[in-house]
């Protein structure tokens, strides 16, 4: 190749270069050393193109080297705007997907259905200076939350230790790093602060926050159910304890509580639900009674059952529709291995399930019962409808110490294990609710800390007592205890990456096109 023809390659380098080193110092690297040296180069090019065309500048007087001399400066600054304007509506438009296995940076349907919910604007304040390692996680957190109700949740940041003042005000620890969701202005200003940085943790918050009443739920006692703190498990098993949930519930704004009912005339009237959970002991006729008329009265109960056990409720159960078959539930294709711990993806129209149905999760009862309706006998005004039922596979055993097969007599095909009850009760007297509902979970084991983590389980249980206690923005899908798999950047690193692929990399092709087009022209 001539000199002339090696200059003006050169040369084309070179002015994309120049043109381009604004673009490398104001957008993509922001090094002042880069734009200089991109700068330099782009000059010291241009030099070698006009050190070997000099001869030809006088050729630009006339008409067609002035055309195509035009031309290719025009083609190069209509292809640098064209950069320019598409970068510009990328920042603009700022359209983002999330490809991630556990999709971590999508919001949850709990987090955007609470957020909808928000009838009060609520400001987070996070207590967190910016060089904490969790500063930038929590801020592009607040900033998913703000993009979804940009007009009820926003954000700032404050630093705990040079904002002393503010931390006292919201009785934050010396340097304590957290925060706070605030609701209201003035007299009427409620907060309430977060123990850990996720957004598990952040929509609960917000829940607490928004609940317009505390919804008191009691724990029946007193007949060996499972106790609700670690401190009271036996020693024998001390993961059986219902201290998650416990956890959960006062997260999402209960006030979980025990009761005994032993000497007590009625449930307590501020009671929203009543939990019973693996009672082992019968209850005696007037706790039964007492629940009796609660129900009756329109109130909410969780019944919770479990393999082996009786607790003299089957006429209470039987009042409405549902009767705990005796045995345990199992099923020969649907289980975890075990026959009798039955996953079930088997799930009704009922609003409790729905959540879990559109998402295809399975549910893993550990020794369920099955349970029947019921025609005689059922208190007027009561609807039993199902809401979890095993595979078609199903069976209960009546003697699974001795096998684990259907055998003759028993009970075969597709069970039910769960079950939604309403009984009308617009006119009792002194009636708490319009409507008595009443869950029924053939198994109680599902409540136990060790299964708490099995999210369909949890969403099923969390779903149960939303409906219960007609709360329709808490019968959702709750933010998974997802497994992140991010590759943490540095600033550093992040300029560099940005400087290659939206900056070296675009102007190499184009030069290299460039190139090729004036190699070919000049042959």
């Amino acid at each position: 190749m001539r000199a002339t023809n090696v200059g003006k390659v050169l040369g084309a380098f070179g002015l994309l270069l120049l043109l381009s080193s604004p673009f490398t110092l104001f957008v993509t690297s922001g090094s002042l050393v880069a734009s200089g040296l991109k700068a330099g180069v782009g000059l010291l090019l241009l030099g070698a193109y006009f050190a070997t065309n000099y001869k030809q500048f006088g050729q630009f007087a006339s008409r067609k080297s002035s055309f195509f001399f035009a031309s290719t400066v025009l083609t190069a600054l209509v292809v640098l705007g064209g950069l320019v304007a598409v970068n510009y509506i990328a920042f603009k438009k700022n359209k983002r997907w999330d490809l991630t296995k556990e999709k971590i940076y999508t919001l949850a349907p709990q987090t955007t259905a609470t957020l909808a919910g928000l009838t009060d604007k609520v400001r987070a304040i996070g207590f967190i200076p910016p060089t904490h390692t969790y500063y930038g996680m929590l801020e592009e957190l607040f900033q998913r939350y703000h993009t979804e109700a940009p007009e009820k949740f926003e954000y700032t940041f404050k630093d705990p230790r040079r904002s002393p003042d503010l931390a006292a005000k919201y009785q934050l620890k010396d340097g304590q790093t957290t925060v706070v969701l605030v609701r209201g202005e003035g007299a009427s200003e409620s907060h309430t602060t977060l123990n850990t940085l996720s957004e598990l943790e952040l929509t609960n918050a917000l829940i607490k926050l928004s609940a317009v009443g505390t919804q008191k739920v009691y724990f029946v006692t007193g007949h060996g159910e499972w106790p609700l703190e670690k401190g009271q498990a036996s020693p024998t098993d001390p993961g059986a304890t219902l201290s998650e949930l416990i956890q959960q519930l006062r997260q999402e704004g209960y006030s979980p509580e025990t009761l005994n009912l032993a000497g007590m005339p009625d449930v307590p009237k501020d009671a929203s639900l009543v939990v019973i959970a693996g009672a082992r002991a019968p209850f005696v006729k007037p706790e039964v009674e007492a629940l009796q008329r609660y129900l009756a009265a329109g109130g909410r109960m969780l019944y919770f059952a479990d393999a082996g056990l009786e607790d003299g409720l089957d006429a209470l159960l039987a009042e409405y529709g549902v009767q705990v078959d005796d045995g345990i539930a199992a099923d020969a294709q649907f289980n975890s291995g075990n026959p009798y711990v039955v996953l079930s993806p088997f799930y009704s129209e009922h609003e409790i399930g729905k959540p879990l149905r559109q998402r295809n999760l399975n549910v893993e009862l550990p020794t369920p019962r099955s349970l029947s309706a019921l025609r005689g006998g059922v208190a007027p005004g009561v609807k039993v409808e199902p809401v979890v039922l095993t595979s078609q596979y199903g069976w209960v055993e009546t003697k699974p110490e001795e096998n684990a097969m259907p055998s003759d007599g028993e009970k075969t095909g597709q069970l039910t294990l769960v079950v939604a009850a309403t009984r009308d009760t617009k006119d009792a007297q002194d009636k708490r609710f319009d409507e008595a509902r009443l869950v029924v979970v053939g198994d109680s084991e599902l409540l136990l800390d060790p299964n708490w983590g099995h999210e369909p389980n949890r969403n099923l249980v969390m779903n149960s007592l939303g409906w219960a206690s007609n709360q329709v923005a808490k019968i959702t899908f709750r933010p998974p205890d997802r497994e992140t798999s991010t590759l943490e950047l540095d600033e550093a690193t992040m300029d560099g990456i940005r400087f290659v692929s939206t900056d070296l990399l675009p102007l190499s092709l184009l030069g290299m096109g460039l190139a090729i087009w004036l190699a070919r022209r000049n042959k």
